[in-house]
């Protein structure tokens, strides 16, 4: 594939993520109190003429955390400006975001637990007092240099509310927590989807769809697309119930969702360690994953969905892990204490 046709190809593909993205807060479905709560600040900073107040959103992976950034943008009338924190290296990376901004922009940083505390350091003047100070040469020479910031919002996302630090989190103004959507909130993300995709769904294939999705609207339009994909070779561009079924099937993705990695979760569990508890660690060396990926993408899903329960002493397969699985659960696990939170 020549390097034209695939710089073409990837601007397709992104255009296309783009479309199923809502840009207001009208077509963004689910999160009710989260929407509701934005809507009203924005409103009220628009009533008094001002910049929005600094905005936190944390909570998983793939709920909407960077498309409502562009909402707000869209709904107080200004740019966005995107970064990421582990690209951020330098407080002068820092500056040259900061200070490229126009009054009333919107800076996102995705993923700013991941920024280095030496340069997070610089966002508290600029969040607090819109100011940034500025190191110039080494030794003797050095100086200091204010730089003047026009009155800007920063927008966080994290997927890792607890790693971020107590000083950045006390200058957000307004911070709010996504959950994981409902069926019915991702049937209609589903049918949504459809129509800008120009597919047709009936007789239950968006729920078919929404009840693999595992509560989130990204994997929900990642599914749809291969189903699409599909229905368009095999069912004449229509997607029912049995050929989202068909489809999902051919993906390894089962009726509760489950897919591939999950199961190799749920069997290092359940088979290779018997029903013991498993650190963390043991279960990543097991099936080949990095730990912070289990923890952040596989893991939550997997405990809210209860199929395993976290103890003093590790994780552990609960009774829905041994069924789906069909392995016959022993009355013994029964007795295994339940905590919060492992520490590791």
């Amino acid at each position: 594939m020549g390097e034209p046709l695939s710089r073409e190809l990837n601007r397709r593909n992104s255009a296309l993520d783009n479309r199923l993205r809502p840009d207001s807060f009208v077509d963004f479905i689910g999160q009710e109190k989260v929407r509701t709560r934005l809507m009203l600040c924005v409103e009220a900073a628009r009533q008094r003429g001002e910049s929005l107040d600094h905005v936190l959103l944390s909570g998983p992976p793939g709920l909407g955390k960077t498309t409502l950034c562009y909402i707000l943008g869209e709904a107080m009338g200004v740019q966005v400006r995107a970064s990421s924190g582990p690209v951020i290296e330098k407080a002068a990376d820092l500056a040259g975001l900061l200070t490229s901004l126009n009054p009333g922009d919107i800076l996102f940083i995705d993923e700013i637990h991941r920024m280095q505390r030496t340069v997070e350091e610089y966002l508290y003047s600029a969040m607090e007092d819109f100011v940034i100070d500025i190191m110039i040469d080494q030794g003797a020479n050095a100086r200091s240099v204010r730089l003047e910031l026009p009155r800007f919002t920063l927008v966080g996302a994290t997927t890792r509310a607890g790693l971020i630090s107590s000083p950045l989190r006390s200058r957000f103004g307004i911070m709010s927590r996504l959950d994981y959507y409902s069926m019915p909130e991702l049937e209609r993300i589903v049918e949504r989807s459809a129509s800008i995709l120009g597919v047709s769904v009936r007789d239950g294939g968006a729920a078919e769809i929404a009840s693999r999705s595992r509560g989130t609207p990204r994997i929900a339009n990642n599914l749809l697309k291969r189903v699409r994909d599909y229905a368009q070779i095999k069912a004449g561009n229509t997607i029912t119930a049995e050929v989202a079924d068909s489809a999902l099937s051919l993906l390894d993705i089962d009726k509760n969702g489950l897919d591939e990695m999950d199961r190799r979760i749920l069997e290092t569990l359940v088979l290779k360690f018997g029903g013991s508890p498993v650190g963390l660690s043991s279960i990543a060396v097991s099936v080949g994953e990095e730990q912070d990926t289990i923890e952040d993408v596989y893991e939550p899903f997997l405990i809210q969905e209860g199929y395993i329960r976290r103890t003093p002493r590790g994780r552990v397969a609960a009774a829905r892990a041994w069924e789906a699985l069909g392995v016959e659960y022993p009355e013994l696990m029964h007795n295994i204490p339940v905590q919060g939170e492992l520490q590791l």
